[in-house]
This record gives C-alpha cells, sequence and structure tokens, in this order.
C-alpha cells in the first residue's frame, strides 16, 4: 500500500480510519528504512509481522515474483511444491552469481539485498561481541570445515610452493580434514601440558616453521573454542610469529562469537600480530539449522578474494535464516543472550565441582577455556577401561546430548594420520574425563537436569563397579583354593 492506494482506499473507508491505518504501515516503514540506512543490528527485536512483511517487500523484488514475468533460461526461480516456496519466502534465486558468492543478481534484486544487508548486520555483531576493527565478513552457505577449506584454497593462489599448514593439535575432525580436502600436509604441534590445562606449544611452532622453512608454509591454523582441558590457543604470541616469519593466520572461531574471551583474543592478535580471517558457525553462535558459517577478517580486499573462490551461486537459506533471527532479537537480545550464557558457565561450574567432590572426583582447572568444562573420571576408570565410555552411553539414553566422556588411550586415524588419546587433544592425558559446556541459549533448567542425571548415572556405575569387583574377588579366590588343594 504506497500513499496513493491510500487516498483510493479513503472512499471505501472512512478517512479517519484509513489514516490510522496508513499511520500503523508507517510505523513498519520506518524500521525497514533505518535498517537499509544504518546497515546495523536494530537495538531491539522486531515483531514477527514486521519481519514478514520486510520479507515479502524483499520477494517481490526477484524476477520469479514478477506479475507476468516470462522465463525462457534454466534456471527461472521455479518450484514445484508451493509448501518448499513458502518455506523460503519465495526467495528462490539464493546469492550471488557464478563467479562471486557476494556479487549481485540481476534478476534478483531482493535476494542480493537481502544477502547484503545479512553480511552487514552480522559484521555488527562481530564488533558488538568484541571484534572492534574487523573490517568485513560474509556468510557462507557451508559449515565450518568447508569453509576453512574455503580459506586455504585463497590463500594457495598466494603461495603456490607452500604444501604445509602448521595446526596447534584439536582433536576434532572437520578442521583436521578441513586442510586435507584442500590439498595440503597439517604439521600437527602437540600440546603442553600446564597444571590440568592443554596450552599451544609456542617454541614447538617457531622451531617447526624454522625446519620447514616458512616459504613452504601455507599458514598457521590456530583455534580458539574448544573442548576442555585444552584451552583456545596462544593466539597474540602466534599472531607475532606469522608477522614476523610473513605467514598468512587462519582461525578456528567455531564458537567463539559467544565468548567475550575467544572474542578478545583475536582482536588482540590482529593488533599485536597478523590475523588473516577467522571463521565461525552460524547454528553454533546463533542457535539457527546447521549449514552455514561467517568468514571474517581484517583485510577487506582478502575477504573479497575468499568470496570470490565460491563457485558458482549459493544457498540463502542460512544468510535467510541468521537475518530472521538477528532481526527477531536485535542488539539488546543478542547481548542477553551472551549475558546468560555466562552467568550459566558460573553455574555449571559451581554446581559440576560440588557433584564432583560428592563422587571423589574433580573438576579439572581449565581457567583459560570459557565455554567448555571437564571433570575427572579417575574412580570410575581405575574400575574398569569400559566405564568410561559405559558413562556415556548412560547419559545419552537419559537423553542427555552434548557431554562427552572421554578415555585414556584412545587411538584413532584421520586420513593415514594416527592420533593417540583421540579426543583428549593429547598422546597422554593423565586421566579419563567428561566435558560439559555452557553454550549459548542454555538455561538452569539444562544444567539441573543434566546434574541430575549424571549424578545417578556415576552411582548406577559406581555399584556396577563394586559388583564386578566382587565378583572377580569371588572368582580368583576360588582359584586359589583349587590351586591349594592341587
Amino acid at each position: 500500500m504506497n500513499a496513493e492506494n491510500f487516498v483510493a482506499s479513503e472512499r471505501l473507508v472512512t478517512a479517519a480510519y484509513v489514516r490510522q491505518g496508513a499511520q500503523g504501515r508507517r510505523a513498519h516503514e520506518l524500521r525497514l528504512r533505518a535498517l537499509l540506512e544504518q546497515g546495523k543490528c536494530p537495538e531491539d527485536g522486531w515483531d514477527e509481522s514486521t519481519i514478514e512483511l520486510f520479507l515479502h517487500e524483499l520477494a517481490i523484488m526477484d524476477s520469479n515474483n514478477f506479475l507476468g514475468n516470462c522465463g525462457v533460461g534454466e534456471r527461472e526461480g521455479r518450484v514445484a511444491s508451493g509448501l518448499v516456496a513458502r518455506r523460503h519466502y519465495r526467495l528462490i534465486h539464493g546469492i550471488g552469481r557464478s563467479g562471486d558468492i557476494s556479487a549481485v543478481q540481476p534478476k534478483a534484486a531482493g535476494s542480493s539485498l537481502l544477502n547484503k544487508l545479512t553480511n552487514a548486520l552480522v559484521l555488527d555483531i562481530i564488533k558488538l561481541a568484541g571484534v572492534r576493527t574487523v573490517t568485513s565478513c560474509f556468510v557462507v552457505p557451508m559449515a565450518t570445515g568447508m569453509s576453512l577449506t574455503l580459506c586455504f584454497l585463497t590463500l594457495r593462489h598466494k603461495r603456490p610452493k607452500a604444501k604445509y599448514i602448521i595446526w596447534p593439535r584439536i582433536d576434532q575432525k572437520s578442521c583436521f580434514k578441513s586442510m586435507i580436502t584442500a590439498g595440503f600436509e597439517p604439521v600437527v604441534i602437540e600440546n603442553v601440558l600446564e597444571g590440568d590445562e592443554l596450552r599451544t606449544d609456542i617454541e614447538a611452532v617457531e622451531a617447526k616453521i624454522k625446519a620447514v622453512g616458512a616459504e613452504n608454509i601455507l599458514c598457521v591454523h590456530s583455534t580458539t573454542s574448544c573442548f576442555a582441558p585444552r584451552v583456545p590457543d596462544r593466539l597474540e604470541e602466534l599472531a607475532v610469529i606469522c608477522a614476523n616469519y610473513d605467514i598468512p593466520h587462519i582461525v578456528n572461531n567455531a564458537y567463539g562469537v559467544q565468548s567475550s574471551k575467544c572474542m578478545h583474543l583475536i582482536q588482540q592478535g590482529a593488533r599485536v600480530g597478523r590475523i588473516d580471517a577467522f571463521v565461525q558457525s552460524l547454528d553454533k553462535n546463533f542457535m539457527v539449522p546447521v549449514g552455514g558459517a561467517i568468514i571474517a577478517g581484517f583485510n577487506e580486499s582478502f575477504i573479497q578474494e575468499i568470496s570470490k573462490m565460491y563457485p558458482g551461486r549459493a544457498s540463502a537459506t542460512p544468510s535467510l535464516d541468521v537475518l530472521i533471527t538477528l532481526l527477531s532479537l536485535g542488539a539488546s537480545g543478542y547481548k542477553q543472550l551472551l549475558k546468560e550464557r555466562k552467568e550459566m558457565f558460573s553455574y555449571l561450574s559451581s554446581e559440576l565441582k560440588k557433584l564432583a567432590g560428592n563422587h571423589n572426583e574433580r573438576l579439572l582447572d581449565t581457567p583459560h577455556n570459557p565455554i567448555s568444562l571437564a571433570m575427572s573420571l579417575k574412580n570410575l576408570d581405575a574400575n574398569n577401561d569400559a566405564a568410561v565410555t559405559q558413562l556415556g552411553s548412560m547419559l545419552f539414553t537419559r537423553q542427555v546430548s552434548g557431554a562427552r566422556v572421554v578415555p585414556c588411550g584412545s587411538v584413532q586415524t584421520v586420513n593415514n594420520y594416527t592420533f593417540k588419546g583421540f579426543m583428549s587433544h593429547a598422546n597422554d592425558y593423565p586421566c579419563a574425563y567428561l566435558n560439559a559446556a555452557s553454550a549459548i541459549g542454555i538455561k538452569k533448567q539444562d544444567v539441573d537436569v543434566f546434574l541430575k542425571r549424571l549424578d545417578k548415572c556415576l552411582k548406577t556405575s559406581r555399584k556396577e563397579g563394586k559388583k564386578e569387583n566382587t565378583v572377580n574377588e569371588t572368582s580368583n579366590s576360588g582359584t586359589g583354593t583349587e590351586q591349594l588343594e592341587e
């Protein structure tokens, strides 16, 4: 409804009522105008009617929704199912063009505008979360691992002779395979044990650079968010090393946007040294479905190079999901989620520590990890090697998701590289342990129910362990008696 239509409406409905309706419409339009002019996440979240109005306005700017449109190409935004069309708000053309995921589509002005706005809002949130000097970012419809691969492939053109990637060890398959998929050889740097924490071996990193030769190294691939007892890499020291040896630096910041500590590490690393790009997951940081990531950095031209490396157009679904989410939450709503997450981390830490003490275990001391916690399982592991993994099964069948139990001595081969002590980020971590994390969106009820079920599972495991020990002792006693009789 434009001004002319409102005037025409006055022939049918009392003018005063029409003007009131026009004012109501005007309130929605003012929000849309502020978004378009400022390109920032609104401070307060929008109601669903405003968001849907905006999305419908974008959709009718795409050629597949033009009245009387005649399409004779091979890709004209045709959709067989009305349900599918409604699911995507009839934004069918996706984002980007064949040569650049960030390019504008002539036949899809609405989808292109959605893409540009989403990238602008995400950039605003990254700054709000702590990386103030970030200059550019874009949403890519791939999860974190493949997004890292895209970064490595872009660097290949800058360093054609390089074949190695320096990688402080983190036992997570996708980040390891991201390097293999890009065609590079990971140089694994084992972590060093400091107290309970596993930390970056800076001396080993520099020694390996000297041994291999800086010109043969594509980049250093570091990590922020991770499972305790591993903690975020020493980003500042790594960034300085990368600057000194003129080596690119890519950071896996998978679920680090929700942590002010992780974002501060990236900001400081860029300030004192070199960070070329950092990659973060959409679902882990913004509570949207799996399938998208954000590639961000401090050099706009390099981030544009990465976007141009993406072959072909791309799905707009991840961009649409995060745009709707940020408009719903607003900056204040997202900040509130970050605050609640931090509070729940403190609560989970204190309560898990009490529970550990009740079972003669302890909460591992990992102050440098702001998201994940680890509780020792020494007593469980002492009774039976299988008891640790059995605890994980018990928790899962009792509908506890996300908790990880890590036994000692596990061996895993990934792309012909064998990791000893796999999942523990070290060849021989001193004890088995259980992980739990306070991630964005977690509620007090989640923590309380988890602790209650964990307590029951530990008690059950202890009883079963005692029964097994009793059976073994009886069996051994009988064997001894038989031997004496003989």
